[in-house]
């Protein structure tokens, strides 16, 4: 993650925050993620791993995407290759590009490339609000949803179920890549 996209993540992170008239303590509450992270978070000291900002958008009420574009602070129907913003996780290497535009619009396409023997792990919350397909571009993926294992290939695609925990594991010595197609339920 660029220093200038940390910066406006930690912006973005605090912003939304204080209009959903949060405090830190309440916001530590509802995801999981200590006082001091959510500080370091918001003060752009601490480089955030994929699995802490998923509970941060979850608990604010958000998509992991609408957090990032937030953070760019553009809102239109076009974004460019070029444009497309590409986050890295700073444990586990994971790779995630926004394809869609930063919009209000309730479907999300994500780009992910999941390094070779990379494992990451979303909780529960991160699926509460919204349904979510994974479809296998090249590589091979192992979800785990809750108790379910399912094992994809490219050309798969896969609905996930109710909300339940979820693990991201590429199990081969070459890296993996899915779309994630996702859609905000309402209300």
């Amino acid at each position: 993650m660029t220093g200038s996209l940390t910066e406006h993540l930690a912006a973005a992170v605090r912003a939304t925050r204080a209009a959903r008239g949060l405090s830190v303590n309440a916001l530590a509450r509802t995801s999981g993620v200590s006082r001091a992270m959510i500080s370091k978070v918001e003060q752009g000291d601490a480089q955030p791993t994929a699995a802490l900002l998923a509970r941060l958008s979850a608990a604010l009420g958000l998509t992991l995407s609408e957090l990032i574009a937030r953070a760019e602070g553009e809102n239109q129907r076009l974004v460019r290759a070029v444009d497309q913003v590409l986050w890295t996780d700073p444990d586990t290497g994971y790779r995630r590009r926004a394809l869609s535009p930063p919009s209000s619009s309730p479907l999300e396409l994500v780009e992910v490339e999941l390094p070779a023997g990379a494992s990451v792990p979303f909780p529960a919350e991160t699926y509460t609000f919204i349904s979510q397909q994974i479809w296998m571009l090249e590589g091979r993926l192992r979800f785990v949803e809750g108790t379910a294992t399912h094992e994809l290939e490219p050309g798969d695609c896969l609905q996930l179920g109710a909300p339940a925990p979820c693990v991201f594991v590429n199990p081969t010595d070459r890296p993996c890549r899915y779309l994630v197609a996702l859609c905000k339920r309402p209300g």
